[in-house]
């Protein structure tokens, strides 16, 4: 096997690892400070205008999207540059136009969206110009099984009718976000997977409306605009908003999430990276008991492990990377879902073992690794919790041994 990035992505890396040098890293502080001085907790800092402008100059622009839309680029491609990323992952991902919830918005106008909807919607999003929300979450269903969504997409005439109550919608805070990809059922009385549908609606639309901002672990999170409770109550948009026909709705957001689930591993791995860097000058650095910290027994094997970990996981996600871009997002849906299970808890745990490195300052806003490690719990619910994925892919095992246990 050929581990060698090609020509293409190595001189990707090249520019981009400069550009976190020149800009990114030297922006992390004028960002928390511009954090604290913001009148509208919700809206992004000056800072991050800046460094899209400059990222977008150098060609660091839009390199999660393959085809004409994107930069090009395969999976594979991507994988070490959203690694890249993640290092500065309040920073890095927004200032390439990478960042979720928009890259998995804009990958589903470019795939199942109209010429109209691209041209109202897309374009504005892949020049940065506006923000987007993906409303799917609700709080009085279990959502990790998307036929529970009670939200309804009613047809009325030339106009659709929504109604339903949604949370944790992430980005729907930032006042920028104005557009939302609205997943709903359409027709109750289908086959399961045929009753949802998706469909746009803007945020100026009457009926529809912002409740609030919802905290994890204590964060708002408002440096990536928040993660709201939306309800929308009667809210009418023409039918033209429909994304594909009627009952699509669930093919479209298994679609959405396979691309959405591989670059949160991705940029997770960068996050990684980060924290055994800051783990081991943290630990040199500093002594107890009459030598480094480094030189305790526990600590080496933290290190030890975290790198060990660190390297499997990255070989995983190149190796879905790979089998997505030659067999695509169903042949490679075991490997998908290894990642979305594995990548999580062990950055978790790397992040954990930081923390504890970092003894009482590991804990405050004094370093980055607190706030890393509420965002990485976070993704063990984001695009699909856990055990869900676990019951999915045993059932994948097991299906190869069904016929031999009769």
């Amino acid at each position: 096997m050929d581990f060698t990035f090609d020509a293409k992505t190595e001189e990707l890396r090249m520019r981009l690892l400069e550009f976190m040098d020149s800009h990114i890293y030297p922006a992390e502080p004028v960002y928390e400070e511009q954090l604290a001085e913001r009148e509208n907790e919700w809206t992004f800092p000056p800072v991050v205008e800046d460094l899209k402008a400059e990222a977008r100059k150098r060609g660091l622009w839009n390199f999660f999207l393959p085809g004409e839309h994107g930069a090009g680029l395969t999976n594979l491609q991507y994988a070490p540059l959203a690694e890249i990323t993640g290092r500065s992952p309040h920073l890095a991902p927004v200032a390439l136009n990478c960042s979720a919830p928009d890259t998995g918005n804009m990958e589903v106008l470019a795939m199942f969206g109209t010429e109209q909807q691209r041209k109202q919607w897309l374009q504005p999003l892949l020049d940065g110009e506006i923000r987007s929300a993906f409303a799917m979450t609700e709080p009085d269903v279990a959502s990790s099984d998307a036929r529970n969504i009670g939200t309804s997409i009613r047809r009325d005439g030339d106009s659709y009718v929504i109604t339903g109550r949604k949370f944790y919608i992430t980005g729907a805070m930032n006042p920028n976000c104005k557009i939302f990809i609205v997943m709903g059922k359409t027709d109750p009385d289908a086959e399961p997977h045929r009753q949802q549908s998706q469909i746009l609606v803007p945020r100026d639309t009457p009926g529809v409306h912002v409740k609030r901002g919802m905290n994890v672990f204590g964060y708002t999170d408002g440096s990536h605009g928040g993660h709201a409770e939306v309800v929308f109550d009667e809210a009418r948009v023409p039918a033209d908003n429909l994304i594909g026909e009627e009952g699509d709705g669930f093919a479209i957001a298994q679609a959405r999430l396979g691309p959405g689930r591989i670059h949160h591993c991705m940029r997770s791995i960068g996050i990684a990276e980060r924290a055994i860097e800051m783990m081991c000058r943290r630990t040199l650095g500093r002594s107890t008991f009459g030598k480094p910290i480094a030189e305790q027994g526990v600590v080496q094997d933290w290190i030890a492990e975290s790198r060990v970990k660190v390297e499997q996981l990255r070989l995983l996600v190149l190796k879905t990377a790979w089998l997505m871009d030659t067999v695509g997002n169903r042949g490679a849906h075991t490997e998908i879902q290894a990642i979305k299970i594995a990548t999580p808890k062990t950055v978790e745990w790397i992040l954990d073992k930081a923390i504890q490195a970092h003894g009482a300052g590991g804990l405050s806003q004094d370093y980055p690794l607190a706030e890393m490690w509420a965002g990485i719990r976070t993704l063990r619910f984001a695009d699909g919790p856990d055990e869900v994925h676990k019951r999915s892919l045993a059932h994948r095992e097991l299906k190869k041994y069904r016929s031999e246990a009769r």
